[in-house]
């Protein structure tokens, strides 16, 4: 059976059931993106590069917990599956080390040109419209609300922060993380989509404080845009 195949069957019995966001419909939109992506940047060897982007989640510590994210151990046991090389295996798993936002936030930036461009593809989907609804609904599963009017958005969280936050509301994550997502960008392609969704996110904000009358969150808005904040 091929490689990619027996990759993409594997993950979905780990994520086909997740109601969090981080589930396959998330994995293939990712993969989409990667293809984009990867058009422009030749050099990336592609059987490595579609691997990483249907692995990437399925030891997230979110979902699998640090133990599994740590030791990538999901990962290591699809890849074993595989017929890929060891050189492939090790390319595979030096690129999910790298990729995630808390990993950015500690200071880990993607050096294999596939773990760039998987990242680009991975953030890209948390930006947008579908990075709104994603958001929506990580937070529905967490009995979390879409907007409180009176706590602002904690603003540069570091890495051990951002992991133990919970409970933050959508309109907050958006300015903690979703909005920053651009900004890491690695491949040309990526910052060119991410200019894209990044504007699109803006003005949706703009529309949701105006309907709900919340001048200040528009003031703070506009100190956002023009990073006074």
């Amino acid at each position: 059976m091929d490689n990619i195949k027996i990759i993409r069957e594997e993950a979905t019995k780990l994520l086909d059931s997740d109601n969090s966001g981080h589930g396959m419909e998330h994995v293939e939109r990712v993969v989409k993106l990667t293809e984009m992506i990867a058009e422009t940047e030749k050099e990336a060897n592609k059987n490595v590069v579609m691997a990483v982007a249907l692995l990437h989640d399925v030891d997230d510590y979110k979902l699998f917990g640090d133990e599994n994210a740590e030791n990538l151990t999901n990962t290591k046991m699809i890849l074993d599956k595989t017929t890929f090389t060891d050189e492939e295996k090790n390319k595979v798993l030096d690129s999910i080390k790298t990729i995630g936002y808390s990993k950015r936030l500690a200071g880990t930036v993607p050096y294999l040109i596939e773990a760039k461009i998987v990242s680009d593809a991975d953030m890209l989907d948390g930006t947008g419209a579908n990075g709104l609804l994603r958001t929506h609904q990580y937070n529905l599963d967490h009995h979390a609300p879409f907007f409180y009017r009176d706590i602002f958005p904690t603003l540069n969280m570091d890495s051990e922060t951002y992991k133990s936050e919970r409970g933050s509301s959508v309109v907050n994550h958006i300015f903690e993380k979703i909005l920053r997502l651009p900004d890491l960008m690695l491949t040309e392609a990526g910052r060119k989509e991410a200019i894209i969704r990044y504007n699109f996110m803006i003005e949706f904000l703009k529309e949701y404080f105006r309907e709900m009358e919340a001048t200040e969150w528009l003031e703070y808005l506009e100190k956002y845009i023009r990073r006074e904040l």
